[in-house]
């Protein structure tokens, strides 16, 4: 996208033009001028989607959920943008595209975009471009925007920076894995889903997250806890409408235009500072690897060391 096209590119994915939102994305993810400066022509025109971030650990379902859930809104009469982050291949470096397998019955229809992005050694369970992509299908009049992150652990909840209605989806049977996770997903939690219902265990599996729930202070929303199956579709009409309660129970919640730039500003800033480290002389990285090794710095003075090495005028981006 050159400079001279970019007031029609606009209009065209403000108009929903599928060819041109597809490329707009390539542009943004990745990160070309033209793609920044994009974004900051749609600022005006995001707000409207509802997002939704589906995430949880690996196997739980979550591609097949969200393949549910589509054919759910679908039947209400939305249109619905999906952005499936994926690991990244390790000789392509693109998405594997597993998640895109499981959602091949929707994705020919005309109220449905869906995109994978590669993960790219991003931490978080998300891309660093996925916020960015999430903006681009709100600008295009998606009514529903579901951001499926990689399998998460439960450190990796950075969707709940990004997402209006957080689904945290679980197996049956996770046991002591509830106490491994309700640090970390399991509390970023407005939904939790017991996945794969029909298997054993699933009965248990609810009363332990309804149990840790009930140790919680909520205020606006109480989490909810809920069955289904993807696969056969039992409790997915159920979940899509606990979306729809929890959207208007905190509509004054919804991603504001100031979180949306300071999104865009902290990601900008934090790949500046990145270029600025990698710019570093190979010998002062020994060096601080050195000291960390021999136990006179830990990992967190030797963060903010290379920092202040990089901050100097000589490591320019």
């Amino acid at each position: 996208m050159k400079a001279g096209p970019q007031k029609d590119t606009l209009a065209a994915i403000l108009a929903g033009e599928r060819r041109a939102l597809a490329r707009a994305m390539s542009a943004v993810e990745n990160e070309t001028t033209a793609g920044k400066v994009l974004l900051h022509a749609l600022q005006p025109h995001l707000g409207r989607a509802r997002v939704i971030g589906i995430t949880g650990p690996p196997g739980a379902g979550k591609s097949t959920l969200v393949n549910a859930l589509i054919g759910a809104w679908l039947a209400r009469g939305a249109s619905v943008g999906v952005v499936a982050v994926d690991p990244s291949s390790p000789f392509s470096g693109g998405a594997i595209l597993g998640d895109r397998i499981r959602m091949g019955e929707h994705q020919a229809h005309e109220r449905v975009f869906i995109r994978s992005l590669a993960s790219r050694g991003h931490g978080g369970g998300l891309s660093r471009t996925a916020a960015r992509v999430v903006d681009l299908l709100d600008a295009a009049g998606y009514d529903q925007i579901m951001l499926e992150t990689v399998g998460a652990g439960q450190s990796e909840v950075e969707v709940a920076e990004i997402a209006d209605t957080r689904v945290v989806v679980c197996p049956p049977g996770l046991g002591d894995e509830v106490q491994a996770l309700k640090a970390g997903i399991l509390e970023i939690a407005d939904i939790l889903v017991v996945n794969k219902c029909d298997l054993p265990f699933a009965e248990r599996t609810e009363r332990e997250l309804q149990a840790m729930l009930s140790l919680r202070h909520h205020e606006l929303w109480t989490p909810q806890v809920v069955r289904t199956s993807a696969t056969s579709g039992a409790g997915v009409p159920a979940l899509a409408d606990l979306i729809e309660r929890h959207g208007a129970a905190c509509a004054s919640q919804r991603r504001s235009h100031g979180g949306r730039v300071r999104r865009l500003i902290a990601a900008s800033a934090a790949d500046w500072l990145k270029r600025r480290v990698e710019t570093m002389a190979g010998a002062e990285i020994e060096q601080l690897c050195a000291l960390v090794q021999s136990g006179e710095l830990d990992y967190a003075s030797a963060d903010l060391r290379a920092i202040e090495l990089a901050l100097r005028p000589e490591y320019k981006t």
